[in-house]
């Protein structure tokens, strides 16, 4: 098991990813890549879930581990609000329809709304990782 200050390291590093990821959905947005701009995005509050779950030194090898862990131990627990829940599950269904549905295709509204809500998902995790001191 990684020491606090490994484990903190990487949350801090898996923020630095979930901040990367938000730029690129960016870039993409602004260059008419919806689809991919929302695959970015839904990266970004992936990203953000993991630097959560690496304080506890916890990871899955599947993103619906990571998903359902975090929806357990943070949101049923009121630890981050309910709405972060409603960003996952949304963020997860449109990456999923523009990865593997033939002829899906995410608009120009529904990437913004993934980049947007992106945002709020990082920051509610930064603000989680500072006040409890990671």
């Amino acid at each position: 098991m990684l020491d606090k200050k490994s484990l903190d390291d990487l949350s801090a590093y898996r923020i630095e990813r979930a901040e990367s990821d938000l730029e690129d959905a960016e870039l993409l947005f602004a260059n008419g890549k919806f689809n991919t701009s929302a695959a970015r995005a839904y990266y970004a509050i992936f990203n953000s879930l993991r630097a959560v779950l690496a304080i506890e030194s916890v990871d899955f090898k599947k993103h619906s581990g990571v998903i359902s862990y975090f929806q357990k131990q943070y949101i049923k627990t009121g630890i981050f609000e309910s709405e972060i829940s409603d960003f996952v599950r949304d963020a997860f269904a449109v990456r999923n329809d523009s990865d593997y549905e033939d002829y899906y295709s995410v608009s120009n509204e529904d990437a913004r709304i993934q980049i947007d809500n992106a945002v709020k998902v990082i920051n509610a995790v930064k603000k989680f990782l500072y006040e409890t001191n990671r």
